[in-house]
């Protein structure tokens, strides 16, 4: 992550539905430009409850993910029905471009934080996942970064460590619950978490 003004895709988790206002202020209180790509949160949690096909699961998803896209529009933040730069804080409602693209299998193997990183391949840009865990851990460890393409940690979708390393996507995971580390990763400060660059 190079400059504090070079454009950055941010994953705000669905577990963190009840920081978005709060998130969104550090948004604009940094300045830095910001994709924001939605988790499915408890949208998507009720679609794993059905017993609706491989298929039907991974629309009904998405569709999620465009619910909780809107409620972060919701605040005051311009909403992109593609995967576009920009020089603001922007929300990504996901729907209609990955039914145009169908890019990723679909499988819970893939949700959204392989998602994310899809768009940030798609924009080449870094990619900042904000979840409500420190990281990515490793038998109970916290690790500061990921080196093994064939990790498959819980914090994670199966699909993402794989999609990241194929592509070559920088990426970090931290706590969005944390203010101060969501600003310093804004920042490209040292931040509690975990680091996935395959570029080195």
């Amino acid at each position: 992550m190079t400059s504090r003004a070079s454009p950055l895709v941010v994953k705000v988790g669905g577990s963190l539905f009840d920081r978005v206002a709060p998130l969104l202020a550090i948004f604009l209180e940094v300045g830095r430009p910001v994709l924001i790509v939605p988790g499915g949160g408890r949208f998507a949690d009720l679609v794993r409850r059905l017993d609706v096909s491989d298929t039907a699961g991974h629309w009904m998803a998405i569709a999620g993910m465009e619910q909780f896209g809107w409620y972060i529009a919701s605040h005051g933040i311009p909403a992109a029905a593609r995967p576009v730069l920009s020089a603001e804080v922007s929300v990504l409602l996901p729907y209609c471009a990955l039914r145009e693209a169908d890019p990723l299998p679909h499988s819970w193997s893939v949700t959204s934080d392989t998602i994310a990183a899809w768009v940030a391949r798609e924009l080449s840009l870094d990619l900042l996942l904000l979840k409500s865990v420190d990281g990515i851990h490793h038998r109970r460890r916290l690790l500061p970064r990921v080196s093994d393409p064939a990790l498959t940690p819980e914090e994670v979708d199966p699909a993402f460590i794989p999609f990241v390393f194929e592509h070559g996507i920088r990426a970090r995971v931290i706590n969005g619950r944390h203010a101060d580390r969501v600003r310093s990763a804004l920042r490209d400060e040292a931040v509690t978490g975990t680091l996935i660059d395959p570029r080195f």
